[in-house]
């Protein structure tokens, strides 16, 4: 009889791919249970608690949107990880659209993965801080995106320009479950972004490397030369002075249909 919910739950129907999971987490002292199915996953998830789950998303008798499905049914705040191939990246953006907290690649490193559950676990945190001081209005843990912007899940948010190109930069949730910011990896001015694919890499005061996930696809054309300077900035201002970059999208009538309208973050006020 089991006595106490392992921290993480990981559902995937390759064993290497478990085991493999298993292996790194255990490093930073993370205790592990794991399904090979949807439905033995569903029946761990009705009995147990597990704070972080890392599921694949194409499973033979299920997807991971079924996962997302059972943990929002019943009223769990379980954070979940995508894993995913390169061909399944469209179906892991639109997975953080539907409350996943991040996504992972197949294969992945010890630093994608790691990263990936610390950031995770700090999410956890934070939103246990702010449930237990509810009541206490002046208290900030993280802002969130102005109203007229996009967001890539907690990663990445964008801003459409009147002149046709985006500003993109990161979200201040991200930004809270790094903590201390030490060098920000920039890509090049011409290069093309992918959405869902690596456009800046934030290593933490603790070496951790950390992946922002592109909001969209398209070429990037100027890069916020003050951040470069004062990477302060991304931590101070996030969705103002803080941009990374300017791009001109491939299409963003398509894309943005991914991407949560952070007008919804706001609470509805009936009059």
């Amino acid at each position: 009889m089991k006595n106490k919910t392992a921290d993480i739950l990981v559902i995937d129907d390759e064993k290497v791919i478990i085991d493999a999971v298993t292996k790194i987490c255990s490093l930073e002292n993370y205790s592990v249970d794991s399904a090979y199915n949807v439905k033995s996953a569903i029946e761990l998830i009705s009995k147990y608690y597990y704070p972080i789950i890392i599921c694949d998303i194409m499973m033979p008798d299920g997807d991971g949107f079924q996962i997302l499905d059972e943990v929002q049914a019943k009223s769990k705040d379980s954070a979940i990880i995508m894993m995913t191939g390169y061909s399944t990246v469209e179906n892991a953006v639109n997975s953080l659209y539907y409350g996943a907290m991040d996504f992972i690649p197949k294969p992945f490193t010890v630093d994608e993965l790691l990263g990936s559950v610390y950031r995770t676990n700090k999410y956890q945190q934070i939103k246990k801080k702010q449930i237990s001081s509810s009541n206490n209005k002046t208290e900030i843990f993280y802002v969130d995106c102005p109203a007229k912007y996009y967001r890539l899940g907690h990663s990445s948010w964008l801003c459409e320009e009147r002149d046709g190109s985006v500003l993109i930069g990161v979200c201040d949730m991200f930004l809270k479950t790094i903590e201390t910011i030490t060098e920000l990896e920039f890509l090049e001015i011409e290069e093309e972004l992918a959405q869902g694919i690596c456009c800046l890499t934030v290593k933490s005061a603790e070496d951790r490397m950390h992946k922002v996930l592109s909001p969209v696809s398209g070429r990037i054309i100027e890069i916020n030369e003050n951040l470069k300077s004062n990477i302060n900035l991304i931590e101070k201002d996030p969705y103002f002075e803080g941009w990374v970059y300017r791009v001109i999208p491939n299409d963003l009538g398509y894309e943005v249909k991914h991407l949560v309208p952070c007008s919804s973050d706001r609470p509805q006020i009936r009059i």
